[in-house]
């Protein structure tokens, strides 16, 4: 059984900042003086204007260089929100080796089908691993919320008093595959496609930058409206960069060649839904910058596709692939080397400090069938986790009971005098006035599947909520008998959605699986066409504006983006804009409890199971630091080296 549901939402540009890869177009204005513009689009700008800052013939220090007139104004390397940067003067990263080799191939799977290589639009399916092939103007740090260092950029201007506006400064040695200067006229045309042409997610994310000024060749300023989350500055230097001339030719295509970029990696070949190959650029700019030390080790990156995770997993046993994050607790649990070749294949678990991601099944608020939050009750009854550990997992889980679960994050118990303050000022709807006295018990069932106590809990609830039985199926209001489907891409997650289905008809819902092949699942997700569909959210030790494409109302009539739910809670939008505005790791631990609370008094979805480490399978020669980061497996740093 899967240890989790591998989240639509990928994690690639940073530790903390969570972006996801789904969305619709849209179209905006045209440019004016820098100002917002008055039906509230955002300006695109691009000016000669000079600052009193010259950086060109000076290297910064680690932390500030030269003050503006403005004494809260500074110049430096790093740049942090709420932190302190441990790392501003290492030589290297510390889950770094610096003294590993170069070589090797990284192989890998991936499950379903692309058709192209453009990732940054909602046509298409675009292939696994396209983050490796573009730069980040700066790069976050594995080990610190909130921490970035340089990448692209080599220093950034800004007042931490005033978070209206920010500078970058692009790295006069930054290049593009081609040989060709990374430019601020590339930033400001790869943020201007985006905004107006990206995933939907991505032009929700950024939606608080009202202007974009190219100050010259090498610095591009960022200015911000008053929605704008408070790391909005922070969380622009960790999106892509592409070439101008290339997003000016073919930005909304899909296409099997990949936009320009400076990435460490290029692609060497494409065949749609067999295999994709990144070979490592060997004259890449940036493989002496600290942050890449000891990074990007493996000569190519091979993902080869596979029709599901069944038939993926053979093929790692006969060898056609060697490097496997395995999801599956029946074959992690019973998985020795046996299986192959006595000991060719290691097995290794790695711990990391993150939330655990928050997995299971959603309701989707869309279909009247869940307006009532009894009838969420219930569906939640109806999942006996204690049989499904103990006979399924292995007894090596445990029931999530938090969207920040094992985290400082992590609401618990009664709420706090500060976190009662907070709730008590905001506009809670019936269902969050429980958010008032605790966190909801989840359902424990006797663990012999029959889990009669928990099915009697859910029929009473389901009564009360006005619904009736007759001929033993269950009727609405309006007497239709109350059917559903929950939509599977594969059929990884039958063990334990079987019995959840047998459950549910003893209730008297005609309940069915429905598998569909990627391409239409995507469809379905991305246009919220489905009942109930597994679904994950990944959160990081400092969450902030992500949290409005995961849960604000507005993105929750917006295709494409990560609201699956369907919540529309003024509550929940307040309490994110507050910890989109925190100034202290007081304020953001406050208000991610606060919006805990809220969630998990809504009853959304139904929780399942997951666990603070990441279980691996890979063949040897493999070789990761001694000491890995705290926030993910750092692959990035793994590297080859072949022993006899």
């Amino acid at each position: 059984m899967n240890q989790h549901h591998k989240p639509r939402a990928k994690q690639v540009f940073g530790s903390w900042f969570l972006l996801c890869v789904i969305g619709v177009t849209a179209v905006m204005a045209g440019c004016t003086d820098g100002k917002q513009t008055t039906d509230g689009q955002m300006a695109i700008v691009q000016s000669d204007t000079k600052d009193s800052l010259d950086l060109s013939a000076d290297k910064l220090s680690p932390t500030i260089r030269h003050n503006h007139l403005n004494s809260g104004v500074i110049t430096s390397t790093v740049l942090t929100i709420n932190n302190d940067a441990k790392y501003a003067n290492a030589t290297h990263l510390p889950y770094a080796n610096p003294d590993a080799p170069k070589g090797g191939v990284l192989s890998m799977s991936a499950i379903g089908m692309f058709n192209s290589l453009n990732s940054f639009i909602d046509q298409g399916i675009p292939a696994t691993g396209t983050f490796y092939l573009y730069d980040t103007l700066m790069a976050g740090s594995l080990d610190e919320a909130y921490v970035l260092y340089p990448q692209l950029a080599n220093a950034v201007t800004h007042n931490p008093d005033d978070d209206s506006w920010i500078i970058y400064h692009i790295h006069p040695d930054a290049r593009f595959w081609d040989g060709s200067a990374v430019t601020a006229e590339d930033v400001k045309a790869t943020f201007e496609a985006i905004l107006t042409k990206g995933l939907m997610s991505w032009r929700g994310f950024l939606g608080g930058i009202d202007a974009i000024e190219v100050l010259d060749r090498h610095r591009v300023k960022f200015y911000f409206n008053q929605t704008a989350s408070a790391d909005l500055g922070a969380s622009v230097g960790l999106m892509p960069v592409f070439a101008k001339a290339d997003i000016e030719k073919r930005f909304d295509q899909v296409s099997l060649v990949p936009l320009m970029g400076s990435g460490a990696y290029q692609l060497e070949l494409a065949e749609p839904s067999r295999r994709v190959r990144y070979v490592r650029d060997p004259n890449y700019w940036g493989r002496e910058l600290m942050v890449n030390r000891g990074r990007f080790n493996f000569d190519v990156i091979e993902y080869q596709y596979f029709a599901d995770e069944a038939v993926a997993f053979e093929a790692f046993k006969t060898g056609q692939y060697r490097f496997r994050i395995e999801n599956d607790i029946k074959r992690w649990a019973t998985f020795d080397q046996t299986n192959a070749r006595t000991g060719v294949i290691q097995k290794v678990s790695l711990t990391n400090q993150n939330p655990v991601l928050m997995q299971g099944l959603v309701m989707n608020l869309r279909r009247p069938l869940f307006a009532d939050k009894r009838v969420r009750q219930a569906m939640n009854l109806a999942f006996d986790f204690e049989w499904t550990n103990q006979q399924l997992l292995y007894g090596e889980y445990q029931r999530l009971t938090s969207y920040f679960f094992g985290s400082p994050l992590q609401a618990m118990g009664k709420p706090s005098a500060k976190e009662l303050a907070v709730l008590q000022g905001l506009p809670l709807n019936l269902d969050e006035q429980s958010a008032l006295t605790g966190v909801p018990m989840q359902p424990v069932s006797m663990g012999d599947g029959i889990n009669r106590d928990n099915l009697l809990k859910a029929r009473a609830l389901l009564l009360d909520a006005g619904f009736t039985y007759h001929d033993g199926k269950l009727h609405d209001k309006n007497g239709q008998a109350v059917r559903l489907e929950i939509l599977v891409q594969d059929d990884q997650y039958q063990a334990v959605l079987l019995p959840y289905i047998t459950h549910l008809k003893r209730l008297g819902i005609d309940a069915r699986l429905r598998r569909m092949d990627g391409s239409s699942y995507l469809h379905a997700k991305r246009a919220y066409e489905f009942d109930m569909i597994i679904d994950s959210f990944m959160q990081g030790n400092s969450p902030g504006a992500e949290q409005s494409y995961l849960w604000g109302s507005a993105s929750a009539d917006e295709a494409g983006n990560q609201n699956t739910i369907g919540i529309k809670s003024a509550a929940v939008d307040a309490v994110i804009a507050k910890l989109s505005k925190a100034t202290s790791r007081q304020e953001i631990e406050l208000y991610a409890k606060v919006l805990d609370r809220l969630l998990l008094a809504g009853e959304y979805m139904i929780p399942w199971y997951g666990k603070n480490s990441t279980d691996i399978l890979y063949y040897q020669g493999y070789h990761h630091p001694k000491r890995p980061p705290t926030s993910s497996i750092g692959l990035d740093y793994w590297w080859y080296q072949h022993t006899d």
